[in-house]
């Protein structure tokens, strides 16, 4: 396998704590299959049969679903290293719940979800890790889904703008936060409308509660978000 898509593996949690030896076993013993994908084309669509659960070796994707209106909404962005479709995998759903979109050129890696959970005719020393570090990336993933769902359940623009940051910023060590994703992308991701949201920035901003320049956004007032939610 290539190196350098062997180097970006070796970064994904799925093969955390697995050193590169026994991770080229247990490659040969999960035999992915590997497909690139160009800038905006789809990876998968809602609906079509599920085969596997990709690893992005290289690139940056978009998860969305689509309304009943034809509206988008992003359910979340993975880069490097990062996994999809693992709840589905070990689902009883055999089909996409989503549509994964890819932001650049990505370079996608397919694993059956069975060459996981079940030991190979090698007995790799390392499938244990391998089957522990699955477990963690599965509760890590619903605990994303949970703040997503806390964000949009908020009522009110401001509110669901206030949830983000303030989620955002817990994760930050002081109160400049850099958002990862395009205004037109965090519109989506938030549900609403990105006239709204650009709209709401501006009075945010000159309400003294936050100030931005591009996608670093500065907290100012934490206890204005705050009150926004209520």
């Amino acid at each position: 396998m290539d190196q350098i898509i062997l180097e970006a593996i070796k970064s994904s949690p799925l093969f955390r704590n697995i050193d590169e030896e026994s991770l080229n076993i247990m490659l040969d013993c999960l035999d992915p299959r590997m497909k690139k994908y160009r800038q905006r084309e789809i990876i998968v669509a809602y609906g079509q049969p599920f085969t596997g659960m990709g690893i992005l070796a290289g690139g940056r994707i978009a998860l969305t679903r689509e309304q009943y209106s034809g509206n988008r909404i992003i359910m979340g962005f993975l880069g490097e290293g990062n996994i999809f479709g693992e709840m589905l995998a070990f689902s009883d759903r055999k089909t996409w719940p989503v549509t994964v979109i890819s932001q650049e050129e990505s370079t996608v890696l397919y694993l059956p979800p069975d060459r996981i959970t079940n030991t190979c005719s090698n007995v790799c020393a390392s499938h244990t890790t391998l089957i522990m570090n699955m477990l963690s990336i599965l509760s890590n993933r619903a605990l994303m889904l949970n703040r997503k769902i806390e964000h949009i359940s908020v009522k009110s623009i401001r509110g669901k703008i206030s949830s983000y940051l303030l989620d955002m910023l817990r994760d930050s060590k002081s109160n400049i936060i850099v958002i990862p994703m395009k205004r037109h992308e965090l519109a989506d991701y938030l549900n609403i409308p990105r006239p709204s949201l650009s709209r709401e920035l501006g009075f945010m901003r000159n309400e003294g509660i936050i100030s931005f320049e591009g996608s670093t956004i500065t907290v100012k007032n934490a206890g204005k978000l705050e009150e926004s939610m209520l």
